[in-house]
C-alpha cells in the first residue's frame, strides 16, 4: 500500500523504515533502544531527503591515477529543535560528517499555549547553508512553525523539515505557514488526541529519548 500523500509532505516509504518505526512505537522499547532507532531512522531518511543536493566536480588521486569525482557543493546545517530533535543528529552526522549543527530551543507557554523561544544559534551566514530542521514529532505544528520563522529571520533561504511521525493537523498548519519548506516524515499518523499527542504515535519522544517523565 503506497504511503498517503498531502501537498508539501513526503512520506519516505521503505521496508527498513517501516520496521524500525514499529519498534519505535512499542511501549516496551527501552530508552537506549529508542535512542538508537531514532538515530537509525533519521539516517535512512537522509538518503532520500538529500537526493537533490548539488555537487561539483573535483579531481581525486587514487593509488593508481588521477580521476574525476564529485563533492557536495553546498554547506549543510542541521538544526534540531530542542530537546527531542537532538536524537536525530547523530545518525545524520554519520552520513554528512562536515555538517554544521545549530540549535533552536522552544517551550510552550502554559497560559497562551504558544511556543516561546529561549535559545537560537545557527551557522552563519545562514543564506550560504542548506538547512535541515529536525524534530521527531510534527503534532500541532506550533514549534516547527516558530522554528522556521526564526530560521528565515536569520536569513535562511533553503530549508527542509525532517520528522519521524507527522499528524494531519500539524502538516496542514506547517505547510500553510511555510509552503516553501518541504516536510519529510517516516510515518503519517491518524490524528491528535485532546492533549495534542499524535495517535497512534509513539508517546513523548523527548521523555523516551532521555528517560524522563
Amino acid at each position: 500500500m503506497p504511503p498517503p500523500t498531502r501537498p508539501g509532505l513526503t512520506v519516505i516509504d521503505h521496508p527498513l523504515i517501516r520496521h524500525k518505526v514499529a519498534l519505535l512505537r512499542d511501549a516496551r522499547t527501552s530508552s537506549r533502544d529508542f535512542k538508537q532507532l531514532v538515530s537509525e531512522i533519521a539516517a535512512l531518511m537522509t538518503y532520500e531527503v538529500t537526493r537533490d543536493l548539488l555537487t561539483e566536480p573535483i579531481e581525486v588521486v587514487t593509488p593508481l591515477e588521477t580521476t574525476k569525482g564529485e563533492q557536495i557543493a553546498r554547506k549543510i546545517a542541521l538544526v534540531p529543535i530542542l530537546r527531542a530533535g537532538l536524537g536525530m543528529v547523530e545518525g545524520i552526522v554519520q552520513l554528512i560528517p562536515n555538517a554544521r549543527v545549530g540549535h533552536i530551543g522552544l517551550y510552550r507557554d502554559h497560559k497562551t499555549l504558544q511556543p516561546v523561544s529561549y535559545y537560537f544559534k545557527v551557522p552563519t551566514p545562514a543564506a550560504d547553508h542548506r538547512f535541515f530542521m529536525l524534530d521527531p514529532m510534527l503534532a500541532t505544528g506550533g514549534s516547527a512553525i516558530a522554528a522556521a520563522n526564526e530560521l528565515k529571520q536569520a536569513g535562511a533561504r533553503d530549508i527542509s523539515f525532517i520528522c519521524l511521525v507527522a499528524a494531519p493537523a500539524g502538516v496542514a498548519a506547517f505547510t500553510a505557514a511555510h509552503a516553501d519548506i518541504p516536510v519529510y516524515a517516516a510515518a503519517y499518523d491518524r490524528e491528535l488526541n485532546s492533549l495534542g499527542y499524535i495517535l497512534p504515535g509513539l508517546g513523548d519522544a523527548g521523555d523516551r529519548l532521555f528517560g524522563t517523565k
